[in-house]
């Protein structure tokens, strides 16, 4: 990110399993900041308060994205927005739409036509991709990924990396590196939703997680991109509600001193009956602990809720953030009731918490 956005793919709770979930969406978490986007938002002072330049605020209702991840553009860059797969197209593959303005949206094919062998081993029955990430550092775009199948935390997180985002680039072709991170039936976490960010000093972390215990983060290593060596179990950033640890998706933004970590509530996946909401918490550390604006830990239960139901829409989560931009799905009666789009605010600050413009 900086690089990076992340986007989330979610899996039932162990003991109340929700309704399925496509996670990763259709266009999602792997948000991707580029590593100059990450710098900004870290170097920005606290007291640019205000929101960025006018943009799009939110993307057209004609594009279906589940757990978004966003890759600003601008400067004669494009931008773009991965997602999970769809189990009938590409194999469930990871996919990609682009933009010229960050406001009208076109397919630009998948990750992959045909998933990873290796996948199938690691998670017998895995029909598609969830909740990608994209991060890049040093030139190279690294997109994360789980695999997994609903209501199970029997759950692998790979990694792809590129040099190129554009499809028309003849070096572009995402080489498949494996996998991360993983969770079986005998762990108390779930390896999906993986969400990036590099702390002060330039190390990268990994958060990740859904139902089970929580949020939990791992430390990672460049080049590879994967988990460095001597670490213990997880660590944990954040526990679900007390309605049934409905909590996932987790990304954090570096900016002005703090780190803060956007997370997921609620149901998702169940059409207007989805709770959906996206909520944050801050830190002084990337390890945490985490409190809300009220001063509730993220491990009690805490997280100041930012955006939920409006409008039309019944419920909003799945996100990702790049720059000033947060990227998203709702579910409302867009056509059919229950479907779900893809959703881009303008975020402004306030007070040191972030505001959701529009």
């Amino acid at each position: 990110m900086s690089t990076t956005v992340p986007a989330t793919g979610r899996a039932a709770a162990p003991s109340t399993p929700p309704p399925p979930r496509p996670r990763g969406g259709l266009l999602a978490r792997a948000a991707a900041l580029g590593a100059a986007a990450l710098m900004v938002l870290t170097a920005a002072p606290a007291a640019a308060e205000t929101a960025a330049p006018a943009a799009p605020a939110m993307a057209p209702t004609n594009v279906a994205v589940h757990d978004p991840a966003l890759v600003t553009g601008g400067g004669g860059r494009d931008w773009y927005v991965f997602g999970t797969g769809d189990a009938a197209v590409a194999d469930g593959n990871i996919t990609v739409h682009r933009s010229s303005n960050g406001t009208d949206w076109r397919p630009a094919g998948h990750v992959w036509t045909t998933k990873p062998a290796w996948l199938a081993r690691e998670v017998p029955g895995v029909t598609n991709l969830w909740a990608p990430e994209v991060y890049e550092n040093d030139g190279t775009y690294y997109l994360y990924y789980s695999a997994s199948t609903f209501g199970s935390n029997r759950s692998v997180i790979g990694l792809a990396t590129n040099t190129t985002l554009d499809p028309s680039d003849p070096d572009y072709r995402w080489v498949d590196r494996g996998k991360v991170y993983e969770s079986t039936t005998s762990s108390d976490f779930n390896a999906i939703d993986p969400g990036i960010v590099e702390d002060a000093s330039g190390t990268p972390w990994m958060a990740f997680g859904s139902f089970w215990s929580g949020i939990r983060m791992v430390r990672l290593e460049w080049p590879s991109g994967k988990p460095a060596a001597g670490q213990g179990a997880p660590l944990r950033l954040a526990a679900g509600q007390p309605n049934g640890n409905a909590i996932e998706a987790p990304y954090i933004v570096h900016r002005a001193g703090y780190y803060y970590l956007f997370v997921s509530l609620g149901r998702c996946c169940a059409g207007l009956d989805s709770t959906y909401r996206i909520a944050v918490g801050r830190s002084t550390s990337v390890t945490g602990p985490y409190v809300d604006r009220a001063g509730t830990p993220m491990l009690q239960g805490g997280g100041t809720v930012i955006r939920a139901a409006r409008g039309d829409s019944v419920a909003a989560g799945g996100q990702s953030l790049s720059l000033s931009r947060m990227a998203y799905h709702s579910y409302g009666p867009y056509g059919t009731p229950g479907d779900f789009r893809l959703e881009i605010d303008q975020i402004g600050w306030s007070g040191g918490w972030p505001a959701p413009m529009g």
